[in-house]
């Protein structure tokens, strides 16, 4: 494998890692509050869906992002009634967020657009277009680290950019703000807190929102940048891929930004058997590259990675003593 064909599977494996690392990120926020949220992929395909229309209808992809956000926290808000008010199963009402989500976005893009479940391609400003980086064609001609900067660092959408951010940010907030340190203490022990005289069900709450920011983030990426448009069950089990990675990186942000670049590069491999045969020297079935993703998942969370300890009050409904 070439230097060229490297640089394009790494170009790959940041445009796929990018909707996992966002939805990785929602689920460590929620689920260091203690809300295990299954739900993810639903609030990604919801976002998707919503901004993907929008975009379409507006021709305004920046409405689409707003579309998109704003679908995705409606979910996190039927996920944290259901699980913080009412103290439901949290993963019960996940799933079951799951599959609203499968055939509510199927029904409202047919009721739209009428092409089967999709919303038509977007084009020009419906759509977040690659941006390139300063000095990005004036340093292509610098020996690896010019066609590096070139090809793999520059050239993607803003979305790219704001979830590497986030990684940093949200590192900062969970452990180097009062907010984070509270947050992370109503995952491990919610009555301590309560004690102190912080609400539990404001802070939860307050998680559950920032989940549905980045999985809106995540969905609308999915359907503005990554493709042009919304198509039936786009997310293709991301949701359940992302919460892999969380598993992968032990609830730390930095650890999720590198295991969803795994998870990403498996992707990417998938997309081109011509290498992997390469490097192989055999031939490998186009199915079993497609499930590549999929079987480190499953490898993942029969703890191949060794035991990971979520926090201690993780799907628990706190109920305030009296």
């Amino acid at each position: 494998m070439d230097y060229a064909t490297l640089l394009q599977i790494l170009d790959s494996t940041l445009r796929l890692a990018t909707p996992l690392l966002l939805a990785c990120l929602a689920g460590l926020f929620s689920e260091r509050a203690g809300i295990f949220d299954i739900g993810l992929e639903g609030k990604m395909l919801m976002a998707a869906m919503a901004s993907g229309a929008v975009a379409a209808l507006s021709g305004s992809v920046w409405l689409g992002l707003c579309a998109g956000i704003g679908a995705s926290l409606v979910l996190a808000a039927l996920h944290g009634i259901a699980s913080i008010t009412f103290r439901g199963n949290q993963l019960i009402a996940g799933v079951a967020l799951n599959f609203v989500a499968s055939g509510v976005t199927v029904l409202i893009a047919q009721r739209m657009f009428g092409q089967g479940g999709r919303t038509p391609p977007l084009t020009g400003d419906a759509r977040f277009n690659p941006l390139t980086l300063p000095f990005a064609e004036e340093l292509r001609g610098v020996p690896v680290l010019g066609p590096l900067y070139a090809e793999v660092i520059s050239g993607h959408s803003i979305l790219v950019y704001l979830a590497l951010a986030l990684v940093p940010l949200s590192w900062w907030v969970l452990y180097r703000t009062r907010f984070g340190l509270r947050l992370r203490a109503v995952g491990e022990n919610p009555a301590s807190v309560d004690t102190a005289g912080v609400s539990v069900v404001a802070l939860r709450y307050a998680a559950v929102a920032i989940t549905g920011v980045l999985c809106g983030l995540a969905g609308a990426y999915m359907a503005t940048a990554l493709q042009a448009g919304f198509g039936r069950e786009m997310t293709a089990g991301r949701g359940y891929i992302a919460l892999a990675a969380l598993i992968f990186a032990k609830w730390r942000p930095w650890a999720a930004l590198w295991a969803t670049l795994l998870f990403g590069f498996f992707q990417a491999l998938a997309l081109r058997p011509d290498v992997v045969e390469a490097v192989l020297r055999f031939k490998v079935p186009v199915p079993a590259l497609d499930a590549l993703p999929y079987v480190l998942t499953v490898l993942v969370l029969a703890g191949f990675v060794g035991k990971a300890i979520p926090p201690r009050a993780g799907g628990q409904p706190y109920v305030k003593e009296r």
